[in-house]
């Protein structure tokens, strides 16, 4: 028997007894069960309201009549009517054998494969861009992406694991100016410095050198002049919405002197490298792969750092010019209309929104949701994929929103087998973090606070055992990360998380690291017992069925609803269903193992010790197993 048989044996009882009393089955089938409130009561039942209009009794006289029909066995060691509710008491010592049989078997795999038909998905996460390193936020990004494809892998699902780097576009450029303008040869090897992080030195460098312009501008005699110029050509509404930001903006481009005598000189500058760049001139391309080469072998010290793999790495400087043709046979066929300045758009009413989307200028230039458009065709008919999913913050639903449902027009059917994993922002106690000014917390700065942090509380922790430095940096490592991680994760994705390293690394808190201390402590009563116990089956048996006490078998309960949990997690895209699970797990076992009196596995006699043995091996197959997918490194000594 397993975990699942459990469950279809408890849902033929309710089902059968139902259908004796002549209810529809599809109201049967809409009768689950689920945890009894009191386990006074029983450990699982359903109740009988849904049932009085087709039966025309009273709930407490119906549950009474099931009970009837429904003769313990099995699993079921007893049945208990509690007003209108209809409550299963189990047989421990099945349940229990039944339970950490299948944990212990199973290991690694406890839980898995839980697909019944295995499809083929891409996750595409991470995305940065090539003017900067990774931060705080794409650390999420990178977490939540890498965790969702080793879920829905561990499913029985095939993924791949894609990232699309952003490494061309204005953006860009800027980094690269300012590296021409100021960077005086400067190189990760001559200045010691991480290739990405001093590409991003010199994108901060430009935010700096634009905001020197823009201040000077705005105290100019011209400012006034050019800013009542602007106002002339502009709506009462819009000028009204002006913000200082948008002015910065519109002084950025305006380097063709639209409205303003002169606009940003460093713009003009940067617009002109931009299309150098896409005419192929030399020099400019040459800058280009040499500063790219530095922030790709930056970007993969850091994505080792965190333990994240990708089976497929894109580049937009590959991509950009993709779903082009596609835009054109979109027109052709009458989905899409052509502007009377050239322009070409989609009409959003065609999916229940308002306005028109661009999806070629009318200078003939595509815009990201062309780009996005034909690379996620492109990848689609590649791969033959069933479903993709894009890991991508949520101030782009609505870019998401409109180009599943331009998707849908073009490809009926296929918006409904794209996902967008949208996630919130990561904030710190300090608040919002902001690239420009180069306040912000590098991925790898992160990193290695976390391990800092977790050194100082290993060493004071573990300062008179007699370990080298080099497993306490191990160990520093495994705590520090798995505190990153469990942080992060143990958020629902919509939710805006605002991370506190120190309370991260808490070892008594909801934490990895408190996890990672459950994981050492089981392995820690397995060397004071001498190793768990090797059992033959009929010795195991005779072990798990002598586990009973309320609190083993709250173990043991939580040990159940693992499988469970799991695929659910899958279903819902949320690794903070399998976070919260193995803190419940982690905390019922301690719980139970703290009670000395009924639970000192040493001294207890057996077949017991042994059954409490193999349920704190289960425990720790089920731990190891939750760290796989998180990405969490476990260690049996802490």
């Amino acid at each position: 028997m397993k975990i699942a048989d459990i469950e279809a044996q408890l849902t033929s009882a309710k089902d059968d007894a139902l259908r004796a009393l002549e209810v529809p089955d599809d109201v049967v089938a809409e009768i689950s069960l689920a945890a009894a409130p009191n386990p006074e009561l029983g450990d699982v039942g359903f109740p009988c309201f849904a049932l009085a209009r087709h039966l025309r009794k009273a709930p407490p006289q119906i549950a009474a009549d099931v009970a009837a029909r429904i003769e313990p066995g099995g699993v079921i060691q007893e049945v208990v009517v509690a007003g209108p509710y209809v409550n299963f008491r189990l047989d421990s010592a099945v349940i229990a054998d039944v339970v950490v049989s299948q944990a212990l078997e199973e290991g690694a795999r406890f839980g898995a494969d839980f697909v019944t038909e295995p499809q083929k998905w891409m996750v595409e996460f991470s995305a940065p861009n090539t003017n900067k390193p990774q931060h705080l936020g794409h650390v999420r990004n990178d977490l939540l992406g890498a965790t969702i494809s080793t879920l829905l892998a561990f499913g029985g699902h095939d993924v791949i694991r894609a990232n699309l780097i952003n490494d061309r576009g204005i953006h860009i450029c800027k980094s690269m100016l300012a590296y021409k303008k100021w960077g005086d040869g400067e190189t990760p090897e001559s200045s010691g410095v991480k290739g990405d992080h001093l590409v991003g030195k010199y994108y901060v460098l430009y935010g700096q050198k634009f905001e020197e312009e823009y201040a000077a501008w705005t105290k100019s005699d011209a400012a006034d002049a050019d800013f009542t110029a602007w106002k002339r050509l502009q709506s009462p509404k819009a000028v009204a919405e002006q913000s200082d930001e948008e002015l910065r903006r519109r002084f950025f481009a305006d380097y063709e002197d639209t409205y303003f005598n002169q606009g940003s000189i460093l713009g003009a500058e940067t617009k002109r490298m931009l299309l150098d760049w896409e005419a192929g001139g030399e020099d400019v391309i040459a800058l280009w792969e040499k500063m790219n080469s530095w922030v790709f072998a930056g970007f993969d010290e850091t994505y080792a750092s965190l333990g994240v793999e990708f089976d497929h790495v894109y580049r937009e400087s590959e991509t950009y010019l993709l779903g082009k043709d596609i835009v054109a046979s979109a027109l052709q066929q009458g989905k899409l209309k052509r502007l009377d300045d050239g322009a070409i758009v989609f009409n959003l009413a065609k999916i229940g929104m308002e306005g028109e989307k661009v999806l070629l200028r009318s200078d003939g230039t595509s815009v990201y949701m062309t780009q996005d458009l034909g690379t996620a065709l492109s990848r689609i008919d590649e791969y033959d994929l069933d479903h993709m999913i894009y890991v991508v913050g949520d101030e782009q639903d609505y870019h998401f929103q409109v180009l599943f449902g331009l998707l849908d027009t073009l490809r009926p059917g296929l918006g409904e087998r794209l996902v967008h994993l949208s996630y919130g922002m990561v904030n710190l106690p300090e608040g919002k973090m902001k690239t420009r000014t180069g306040t912000v917390v590098d991925a790898d700065d992160l990193v290695a606070e976390m391990i800092a942090l977790a050194s100082e509380e290993t060493h004071a922790r573990y300062a008179e055992a007699a370990l080298g430095d080099d497993e306490l940096a191990r160990r520093a490592r495994a705590i520090g990360l798995a505190a990153l991680k469990f942080f992060i994760l143990d958020y629902n994705p919509r939710t805006t998380v605002q991370f506190d390293p120190k309370k991260s690394i808490d070892f008594q808190g909801r934490t990895g690291p408190y996890l990672l201390y459950s994981y050492a402590r089981i392995h820690s009563i397995a060397r004071e017992a001498g190793g768990f116990p090797e059992l033959d089956d009929a010795e195991q048996e005779a072990a798990l069925r002598a586990l009973g006490t309320d609190l083993e078998m709250a173990v043991v309960r939580e040990l159940q609803d693992w499988p469970r949990i799991v695929a659910l997690a899958a279903r819902l895209l949320d690794p903070s269903k399998i976070t919260e699970h193995l803190f419940k797990i982690s905390k019922v076992f301690s719980t139970m193992y703290n009670d000395r009196e009924r639970h000192k596995i040493i001294e207890i006699e057996s077949p017991r010790r042994e059954g409490l043995l193999l349920l704190a091996k289960a425990v720790s197959h089920t731990l190891a197993t939750g760290f796989a997918i998180l990405g969490i490194e476990p260690l049996d000594e802490m």
